[in-house]
């Protein structure tokens, strides 16, 4: 999708129309309400109990250490000595996710969930004056309190359009509430660093300081098509036209592909253990493919030794979304990689099915071997059929190795919240 800009293709919101909501510390602030000898302690969440791993999530105590998303814990507990590391469980922080998004119906409707801990409301019109965006946002905070728990809050952002209400949670933090008024933010905003707006990362900075744009007001302040130049797309004019206020809608994307991918625990490491993962990644993608209601083209296996040597291939498959299929992909794609990599030991581990298409689109190649493409099917429904009655694991491909997480493959990422069945899948 293209978009042109004419002189003057919209006009600047002249009132507050969006409300952004930011869980502070999400992750972390989660297993502080679960666990109270948790709260006022520098908490860090990780994926494994090793020191060799990162922070997934810091609380507040622990970034007051230096502590952050990204950083290794031997590194954060020569920062902060007494941090307390805790095994990330996504499980549990989708069911608090789905409560909070429940709770935050209950004051206004929830327009677009943007990830796990944010979401964008569009206010109603007798919700728009300044007073009355207020009252609202202080509301949701009160009802979070009551009936999410105490160690849960909450940065809340209003403004004329969704990108400037996300900029606005970012200005206050822990438990801020910042409203942008049209017309009346700009010097707000010249007080942040370029790096502060969603949008612009290092590589973008770069982009800018060779066009000589070193600040936010500098930016401001320059014709909108310029900024096009500078992204070297229409991302620069967008993102120009919403920091002056304007409305501009998102553009619509569709699902590309379905996967997972996972960091091997140190006993699961070896390759005939990783196998055992990796087809458990498939089963669950497989899985997700048919709640999608769609089929696979192409299949992707990827993995990263203990010695840092990446390996990936792909295997083209005729359309389907049943298991065994897949799995028959993963078995020749893992033999094949044996063969490069030997016994290596295994660090992480990567499937993926792409080429993704809704099954009414199917054209069948003329030339394809024949398979009995009608018994797998059969054969998958009846395990999703069992599982769904009896519970996850009850019949499967294989055994499955024990985690130290409990389950395999599921876990939250910027771009995707699991729903809950994942886990019981």
């Amino acid at each position: 999708m293209h978009i042109q800009y004419t002189d003057n293709p919209f006009q600047p919101v002249n009132e507050l129309k969006w409300l952004f909501f930011d869980l502070n510390s999400y992750f972390a602030s989660v297993e502080q309400q679960e666990n109270p000898a948790l709260r006022g302690k520098p908490v860090a969440v990780v994926p494994m109990m090793t020191d060799s791993t990162c922070a997934i999530a810091a609380s507040y105590e622990a970034k007051a250490f230096g502590v952050k998303t990204g950083t290794r814990i031997y590194d954060a507990k020569k920062m902060c000595p007494s941090l307390i590391c805790v095994l990330a469980k996504h499980d549990l922080y989708v069911r608090y996710h789905n409560r909070i998004m429940t709770e935050l119906e209950q004051h206004t409707p929830v327009t677009k969930i943007w990830s796990v801990d944010e979401a964008a409301c569009m206010l109603f019109k007798n919700e728009r004056a300044p007073h009355q965006a207020y009252e609202l946002a202080i509301r949701i905070k009160d009802g979070f309190r009551r009936n999410i728990g105490e160690a849960i809050t909450c940065s809340i952002g209003i403004a004329p359009n969704a990108y400037l209400a996300k900029v606005a949670t970012e200005m206050e933090k822990p438990d801020g509430l910042v409203i942008l008024e049209p017309g009346k933010y700009a010097n707000r905003l010249f007080s942040l660093k370029l790096m502060d707006l969603p949008g612009i990362n290092h590589g973008m900075m770069r982009r800018l300081d060779m066009a000589g744009i070193h600040s936010i007001k500098q930016f401001w302040y320059l014709p909108p098509k310029q900024a096009r130049l500078i992204w070297g797309s229409v991302g620069g004019e967008r993102l120009w036209y919403r920091l002056h206020g304007y409305d501009i809608p998102d553009l619509e994307t569709q699902r590309r592909m379905v996967g997972h991918s996972r960091v091997l625990d140190p006993q699961l490491r070896m390759p005939d253990k990783a196998y055992a993962i990796s087809r458990q990644l498939t089963l669950k993608a497989a899985a997700r493919l048919r709640r999608y209601q769609l089929c696979g083209r192409c299949f992707a296996l990827s993995v990263r030794s203990v010695h840092q040597q990446r390996w990936g291939a792909e295997q083209r498959l005729a359309p389907t979304q049943d298991n065994l299929a897949f799995v028959g992909a993963l078995s020749e794609l893992w033999q094949a990689m044996l063969t490069n990599l030997q016994a290596t030991p295994l660090k992480s581990v990567s499937v993926a099915i792409y080429d993704l298409c809704e099954p009414g689109q199917l054209t069948l190649d003329l030339f394809a071997e024949p398979v009995d493409a009608d018994k797998d099917k059969k054969v998958t429904l009846a395990m999703d059929r069992i599982n769904q009655k009896f519970g996850a694991g009850t019949v499967q491909v294989g055994c499955s190795p024990e985690t130290t997480a409990g389950f395999v493959g599921t876990k939250i990422s910027f771009t995707r919240i699991p729903d809950e069945e994942e886990f019981r899948e």
